[in-house]
């Protein structure tokens, strides 16, 4: 993975510009990596090069087995690599090592496998529809797919887009999130050592507004996956519709957490630590929201707010750290102007509310924030803050809860908390989320399709849905008379 290069066509090239930037570790903020500042001019070259290895090259038309055996291949290598690409992705977000290394980069290798598997079973079907016609239906990749990823999970989010584009047949340009790029640069050197041929994957970094939105319009793309802001998602929609090129968008949330009086609540505690303070709050399917029962409300914010101020925040690379650093100076700032604005709507602060303190002082740490008594109309309640804090809603009976969960722009998750199993079934029925948790928070397995309602995007990732996104129908008919 040399220094400042582009991954294109198989080779490590400068950009064009003959620029790079850093990157900064978010615990430290000191510089971690220089990386080669791309522009449309090395996006074209991309392009140029997964095309021709769609088009000429022998990926697409390789045995289906065979392309299965590699992308096998690459989940091994991530396993092999696994502490190296561990170390990277830790300190280019902030993310704890435990995180990095036991949870989300085995999670990616677990991705790849499970569509390493999918890669014989793509098929079409045939239709006995007349005597004299053989009818049928072929499913083809749809040739060069544009990946565009954020930053709070580079690689894991890279993976759910990467792994079934390549074992549908496609060709992939990377682009990842400026902030966070080295383990999708150090992936770039695994595919060549798993034998993927040169040009099926390619990774361009630098600016989303030059690099992210020139594969957008780029005429030779056939299909964007975008995860990131509704705001960035909507732009995408605008440019694509130039091209027409397909679309598939996971984008913001702000997920209710909905907990009954029935509900276990030692269960339900740990579920609400998790859903706002796993990889500090940076989810796009944080339970931001926390609905509780007014039956159970003192008690169990009580509890809550005794636990949060335990939450250990420090070096990520240390053991015994549960939160780290949130991604950037800019992302910091972010986060305590929303905190500020919930002070000033009269929203009450439980605990945190400022910068942690950390050491010599260096780092974007953020104290664990919780805030009670607010109500959906303010602005910690209605946007996505991308951060540990945590907005807690009273409501009074099921029918309440459910309607205030639903009261949001988004829906990409929640969670419903109770031991009674027609009510949680009732309420899985009614709220409008692209994922319904039952009594846990934030569980993902590669079989199981994610994606939003709302303003949440469209589109699924993960499962056999979403394979559908990197594969063509194509209708056969043969005339036999």
């Amino acid at each position: 993975m040399p220094a400042g290069q582009l991954f294109i066509g198989g080779a490590w090239r400068a950009a064009a510009s003959g620029e790079t930037y850093p990157t900064i570790n978010p615990a430290t903020e000191e510089e971690s990596a220089r990386v080669a500042k791309g522009d449309e001019r090395d996006v074209d070259l991309a392009v140029q090069a997964a095309r021709h290895a769609f088009d000429a090259g022998p990926w697409p038309r390789l045995p289906a087995a065979e392309r299965g055996r590699i992308v096998w291949k690459l989940a091994d290598l991530l396993v092999a690599n696994l502490d190296e690409m561990a170390r990277l992705e830790t300190i280019n977000t902030g993310k704890t090592l435990f995180d990095s290394g036991k949870v989300e980069l085995p999670f990616a290798a677990e991705v790849f496998r499970y569509y390493a598997g999918w890669a014989t079973k793509i098929h079409g079907e045939t239709l006995a529809l007349r005597e004299n016609a053989f009818t049928f239906t072929l499913r083809q990749p749809v040739g060069v797919v544009g990946a565009i990823v954020p930053w709070n999970f580079p690689f894991l989010l890279a993976s759910w887009k990467i792994a079934p584009a390549l074992a549908a047949g496609n060709s992939v340009v990377l682009k990842p999130a400026s902030l966070t790029p080295l383990t999708a640069l150090k992936f770039a050197e695994l595919t060549a050592e798993a034998g993927l041929p040169e040009g099926v994957f390619n990774v361009v970094t630098g600016p989303g507004a030059k690099v992210g939105m020139a594969l957008v319009r780029h005429p030779g793309v056939d299909k964007i996956a975008f995860t990131g802001s509704t705001e960035v998602g909507k732009q995408i929609m605008r440019e694509a519709a130039g091209s027409l090129k397909r679309v598939s968008l996971e984008l913001g949330g702000k997920s209710p957490n909905i907990v009954f009086a029935d509900a276990d609540m030692e269960a339900a505690l740990r579920g609400a630590m998790t859903g706002i303070f796993y990889n500090k709050g940076e989810v796009c399917a944080a339970g931001s929201r926390l609905f509780v029962e007014e039956k159970i409300h003192d008690d169990f914010v009580s509890k809550l707010t005794e636990r949060t101020k335990s939450l250990k925040v420090g070096d990520p690379m240390e053991k015994t750290t549960r939160m780290g650093p949130v991604v950037s100076a800019r992302q910091m700032e972010t986060v305590l102007s929303y905190i500020e604005a919930g002070k000033k709507e009269g929203a009450r602060l439980v605990t945190g509310g400022d910068r942690a303190k950390v050491g010599n002082g260096k780092g974007y740490f953020i104290e664990p924030t919780i805030f009670d008594g607010v109500s959906n109309s303010m602005k910690i309640a209605r946007e996505e803050i991308f951060g540990p804090v945590l907005s807690v809603i009273p409501f009074k009976d099921f029918e309440s809860g459910v309607a205030e969960g639903n009261a949001s722009f988004y829906g990409l998750a929640a969670a419903v908390w109770t031991r009674d199993v027609a009510k949680a079934l009732k309420a899985v029925r009614a709220l409008r989320a692209g994922t319904v948790w039952v009594n846990a928070y934030n569980l993902y397995d590669a079989a199981l399709p994610f994606g939003g309602f709302k303003e949440s995007g469209f589109g699924r990732e993960l499962g056999a849905p979403g394979l559908d996104h990197y594969t063509e129908v194509k209708s056969v008919w043969i005339d036999l008379s």
